[in-house]
């Protein structure tokens, strides 16, 4: 009987970013499930989209394994929660296998999560500009850190047979199996715009016809037996699963969580921390629904892309005023980067809800990357003092009027403040992840109990 702790398990990574990741791992997993395997999906790093596919492939939630946000401490176990009654895990690295958090060594990398859960590498690499120098670059990948294993190597956007047999003739002395050879499949490409792919949300049934192409190419070019028995390789996971920490309550109370193709970022721990605080947690739609959840004592609003539908979040003018109303009460309301942006005046020009005095609008500057964070002053998520780390990803600026006080102390060679505490309002442009510090959903709900 296979356990949680030994479920067998890969991890996709590559040489660098572009290479094809995403489609062979995707592709992974919707092969996998086609065959009748619970598949548990997995993504290294902070990203929101990829896991979206990743869940459209398995019918499971996408789940993210960053151990900047969440520390290397919980890697093991928040992967044993997501895996637990699965045939298989699947995970997709970030970047390149060695690349991670700047400054910090191999933290936050894929190789230090392959590491962390004792699982064998497949490395995807991008094919199409070389041919035996393909072996130099497996070698490399393969022997730069021992206590990764590299287990077998699918190869990228091939470009023909002649292509393909030069390319294993190189490998066949690197001690790396070929587990895979794929085409050049233009039919697997995906859409993106300025923060990646577009979400899965806004364009399902493209996303499901994608989705099916790269199980079909994946299926057809890769030698599913072998990497299955490579998966099963795999040594125990040392630790317990995570379990939200839960409360006994005699009443659950109603947290509204926005949804919808505007906000299609959140980190699946988020809904299940607030229901084990005791929250019943009610998704809206900010595109349609004009009123909140009947009962709605607090509120959350993740990130997303609210300015590619700013016009239509304007044009829900009913919404907007229960907002604003529930907000002005002293209502907890927890709002992360999309959500900082739709609880302001205004947005690109276009009315919001007017929460707080400040307007955003769009740039051509991309803000990204880690920080670490120290709460400024007491707010509905966290005590003075809190450090927690997050993750931007963003091309707005927020122009800030009067009143509030700042939700973060960001730290690091420019050190600043940012975002917004003011009434029950904590809004920011900071992706956390709650699983680091359970006491954020605790206290929010609790907070919403009270308000």
């Amino acid at each position: 009987m296979v356990t949680t702790a030994s479920v067998p398990r890969l991890v996709v990574a590559a040489p660098c970013s572009g290479s094809g990741k995403t489609t062979v791992a995707t592709g992974l997993m919707a092969a996998f499930a086609a065959r009748g395997l619970a598949v548990s999906p997995h993504k290294v790093g902070p990203d929101y989209i990829d896991p979206g596919y990743h869940a459209l492939a398995t019918g499971r939630p996408g789940r993210n394994l960053d151990a900047y946000l969440c520390g290397p401490e919980l890697i093991g176990p928040l992967f044993l929660h997501g895996a637990r009654g699965c045939d298989l895990a699947v995970v997709e690295g970030v970047m390149g296998l060695y690349d991670g958090a700047a400054g910090a060594g191999e933290l936050a990398s894929t190789a230090q999560v392959a590491k962390l859960l004792r699982a064998p590498v497949v490395l995807v690499v991008d094919a199409s500009a070389q041919s035996r120098s393909v072996a130099a670059l497996v070698h490399g990948f393969a022997s730069w850190d021992p206590q990764v294993r590299i287990g077998g190597v699918i190869l990228n956007k091939v470009g023909s047979d002649r292509h393909e047999a030069l390319l294993r003739e190189a490998l066949d002395s690197s001690g790396v199996p070929v587990l895979g050879v794929l085409r050049r499949a233009p039919q697997v490409d995906m859409p993106s715009r300025h923060l990646g792919l577009v979400p899965v949300a806004e364009r399902r049934a493209q996303a499901v016809e994608a989705v099916a192409a790269m199980a079909a190419q994946v299926a057809a070019g890769c030698d599913l037996q072998a990497l299955l028995a490579l998966a099963r390789g795999a040594g125990a996971v040392p630790g317990a699963a995570w379990e939200p920490p839960a409360v006994t309550v005699r009443e659950r109370t109603v947290v509204a969580v926005a949804g919808g193709e505007a906000f299609t970022f959140s980190y699946a721990e988020h809904a299940e921390l607030l229901r084990a605080a005791g929250a019943e947690v009610a998704v809206f739609d900010p595109l349609r629904d004009e009123h909140l959840p009947e009962g709605t004592r607090g509120l959350v609003i993740g990130g997303g892309f609210p300015e590619v539908y700013a016009a239509e979040l304007s044009a829900n003018e009913p919404l907007r005023k229960a907002v604003a109303e529930l907000a002005w009460s002293g209502a907890p309301v927890a709002a992360e980067c999309a959500g900082l942006l739709y609880l302001c005046r205004e947005l690109d020009g276009r009315p919001m809800c007017g929460v707080l005095d400040a307007t955003a609008r769009m740039t051509e500057r991309l803000t990204l990357g880690y920080r670490e964070a120290v709460a400024v002053g007491d707010s509905v998520l966290a005590p003075a003092g809190t450090r927690m780390r997050g993750h931007e990803f963003h091309r707005t600026v927020v122009e800030p009027g009067a009143g509030g006080a700042p939700a973060w102390g960001l730290r690091g060679p420019r050190p600043r403040v940012e975002g917004f505490v003011e009434r029950g309002v904590h809004a920011s442009y900071l992706h956390t992840h709650w699983a680091s510090e359970p006491g954020v959903a605790r206290r929010f709900v609790e907070r919403c109990r009270t308000s």
